[in-house]
């Protein structure tokens, strides 16, 4: 059997998948420009209570300082139409400069400004602003998510926003300040699984190596984050990993594993990652599906949100 990307991806089909995040993310994008912002904000001060200043030391956001700069410096109605432009996608060079940027620099870049709007520095939401139904039933069914499921759809809000052309928007890949330092080794053992592979991903992600992590990975290998397509290349799945793998702590648990055709192996690990925004008090409950060539380097690890957290227990193979 010849593996591809498409086909690889259906590896351990019966990893139960939370539809909640796409689910909601649609519904928010369904809302006006208005709502968008007045929920966005909601969100962020809601979140807050649990969302770790120590977050935006582990963000490099250089990128950003100048944007933010600029409209903490403007009047209060130009903060408005500038956010408006965001959440529009409107062609302007604020929209695209966010583009440009990555995950967590996103996150951060909304975070500077609902602390902001906090203190009165940028124009906040009307005091007494009341949302529309629609936008009510989206609060409430971020509410009713999990963290790490609520952090998952946050991410998937801000990613989407700003202006991309369709040729797409060049991300940052230079940094501006020296890397990150690497995070002290610590060994990962993972209950049911022996392969050097696997383990050593693991170790090299939480040590932030994130070079010797793209090493483990064949030539056409590829990497797909939650609900994304596939990175595929290890010059772009590196550029993914310093972008928006920094920060985070991955605790995987237990997992299977069993040869498949083609002298392939699939293992399937399931855990927890924490992240800087939440610190160690939410972890989003993960499943990796690793599909390794004969050479024992990965040819796809697919990663999932998990529906609940029962399903870390779920590791049976569809025989």
């Amino acid at each position: 059997m010849s593996f591809t990307i498409e086909s690889a991806r259906s590896i351990f089909p019966n990893t139960q998948v939370t539809d909640a995040v796409p689910a909601t993310v649609e519904s928010f994008n369904q809302l006006s420009a208005e709502d968008q912002l007045a929920l966005l904000w909601f969100t962020y001060t809601e979140m807050g209570v649990t969302i770790t200043p120590a977050a935006m030391q582990a963000v490099n956001m250089v990128f950003a300082e100048k944007k933010l700069t600029q409209i903490k410096q403007m009047s209060a109605v130009e903060q408005t139409q500038v956010m408006c432009d965001l959440v529009n996608h409107t062609d302007t060079p604020t929209c695209r400069a966010y583009s440009s940027f990555g995950t967590n620099v996103k996150l951060g870049f909304w975070y500077q400004l609902s602390e902001w709007m906090k203190q009165g520095i940028v124009a906040p939401i009307p005091e007494g602003y009341t949302l529309s139904a629609n936008a009510s039933d989206v609060l409430q069914a971020i509410r009713q998510l999990e963290g790490g499921q609520q952090l998952t759809v946050l991410q998937n809000i801000v990613v989407n926003m700003g202006y991309a052309a369709t040729c797409g928007t060049p991300k940052l890949k230079e940094p501006v300040v020296p890397p990150k330092e690497l995070a002290p080794r610590t060994k990962v053992t993972i209950e049911g699984i022996e392969n050097s592979t696997v383990l050593s991903y693991m170790e090299n992600m939480n040590a932030f190596d994130f070079p010797a992590a793209v090493a483990l990975f064949a030539e056409d290998g590829a990497l797909k984050p939650p609900f994304e397509e596939p990175i595929v290349g290890k010059e772009n799945i590196l550029a993914y990993m310093r972008e928006d793998c920094y920060g985070l702590k991955l605790m995987p648990e237990r997992g299977v594993s069993e040869s498949v055709e083609g002298e392939f192996t699939q293992i399937k690990v399931t855990g927890k990652v924490y992240t800087p925004w939440f610190g160690d008090s939410v972890g989003i409950n993960l499943a990796w599906r690793f599909l390794l060539n004969p050479q024992s380097q990965i040819f796809l690890v697919a990663i999932d949100v998990l529906a609940s957290p029962k399903e870390l227990l779920n590791l049976g193979l569809v025989r």
